[in-house]
């Protein structure tokens, strides 16, 4: 069996690595325990997170043991690697809300049954920390001169960097070496943006306790024309259907760049990567075969196969496919459309036969968009009910219509 170091770097997830001879050894020869932090900065994770998570599960289907610590405590101060601008300041509420979401979506991905993996909160030990002990216990191995040169604060220093954001490094250097005390916690990994920090966490454990501690951090999710991966004309692309419907998720993947499918499939699927190279093969028509299983397979692991199936099928019905009729009846709204309500566009095109009828079919549940329940009979189109300029209703269980926005 490959080690496991080989097949992250054959997907090409790493960037970098403290030590890539010692870490390859370390998880050819030990189960080991292994982090990557999430911040509760939202109410679900997005697609950055899930190139994190599918790490840990090629390591955790590897044998070695995954912690994700979620940031009660940091996600109080805001991280500013990768920003330009301060983070907004969440509440207690808001961030043990978010702690939760994201427990909740990351069983997706891990097991944490019998002990094969942790969720922990740096809450539990940042919030009770004494500031003067802070101050003399760990203060000394962190040089201030050293610490302005790193990425993430020297991107903040034209703007303004506030004290409680320089912070933010020490306090995930101490996450590292309390989660090495507590759980005996060798490496840490995280997006490339992290390089700073995840170092400072390594000395520091390096330096006061003298054993050895690692980092590595992944690629970003990138374009080829360098933009970040994951963003929509709504905005991000959540991991949570409710803000993300499972069909918008699909249609996103299967609308990549041509040339970053073989990246995607390899990053964000656990298909062979025999199959890997061969689909990426693909080129000119051939190459939507390969978006549609990189769209599937993708939706699946996010959301579960019924999920993707349905998602397939409602862009097939779309866009027309193998086994579906292209000739769904296409109706041509203008752009006033959006603002709309949909009953009265839906009735005005004839496909019902009155508001009533429409009104009733709703509250039935049966009538659907993009592959989504419409429960409220006032629903009012928006923007982002058109990706690719096109909507998909569905009535009953098998009338379709196409919505152009012309």
């Amino acid at each position: 069996m490959a080690n496991v170091f080989d097949t992250l770097k054959e997907r090409g997830f790493i960037a970098q690595c403290t030590n890539e001879d010692e870490v390859r050894a370390m998880l050819e020869n030990e189960r080991v325990s292994f982090y990557i932090g999430f911040d509760p900065t939202a109410d679900s994770l997005h697609v950055g997170h899930f190139l994190g998570l599918m790490a840990m599960a090629h390591l955790q289907r590897a044998g070695h043991r995954p912690i994700c610590l979620v940031g009660g405590g940091t996600g109080t101060v805001g991280d500013p690697s990768g920003r330009t601008d301060m983070r907004k300041m969440l509440t207690d509420e808001d961030i043990e809300h978010n702690c939760n979401c994201f427990k909740e979506q990351m069983k997706r991905f891990i097991d944490f049954s019998e002990d094969k993996a942790l969720m922990v909160n740096n809450g539990d030990w940042l919030r009770a920390l004494n500031y003067i002990e802070l101050l003399r216990d760990v203060g000394p191995h962190f040089s201030v001169n050293r610490m302005l040169t790193a990425e993430c604060y020297k991107q903040r220093m034209e703007k303004g960097l506030t004290f409680l954001e320089f912070n933010y490094m020490i306090m995930q250097a101490y996450d590292f070496m309390e989660l090495n005390h507590r759980y005996g916690c060798k490496l840490e990994m995280g997006g490339d943006d992290q390089w700073s920090n995840i170092i400072a966490g390594v000395e520091l454990i390096r330096r006061k306790d003298a054993t050895p501690a690692y980092g590595l951090t992944f690629t970003l999710l990138t374009k080829s024309d360098g933009k970040k991966m994951g963003k929509t004309a709504g905005g991000a692309l959540w991991l949570d259907p409710k803000k993300t419907s499972p069909y918008e998720f699909y249609q996103y993947w299967r609308n990549v760049d041509d040339s970053d499918v073989e990246k995607c499939l390899a990053l964000l699927t656990f298909l062979p990567m025999e199959e890997v190279h061969r689909l990426g093969a693909f080129k000119d028509q051939q190459i939507n075969e390969a978006k549609t299983i990189l769209a599937y397979e993708v939706t699946k692991l996010v959301h579960g196969q019924e999920e993707a199936d349905k998602a397939k099928a409602a862009a097939e019905a779309m866009f027309g496919g193998q086994g579906t009729s292209a000739d769904i009846p296409t109706i041509a709204v203008g752009a006033e459309a959006v603002g709309q309500k949909l009953l009265d566009v839906l009735a005005a095109n004839a496909v019902f036969a009155s508001k009533s009828e429409g009104r009733r079919l709703i509250q039935q549940n049966g009538v659907s968009l993009n592959d989504v329940k419409v429960s409220d009979v006032d629903y009012v189109l928006a923007e982002s009910d058109f990706p690719e300029g096109a909507a998909l209703v569905k009535k009953g269980k098998k009338k379709y219509y196409r919505l152009h926005r012309a």
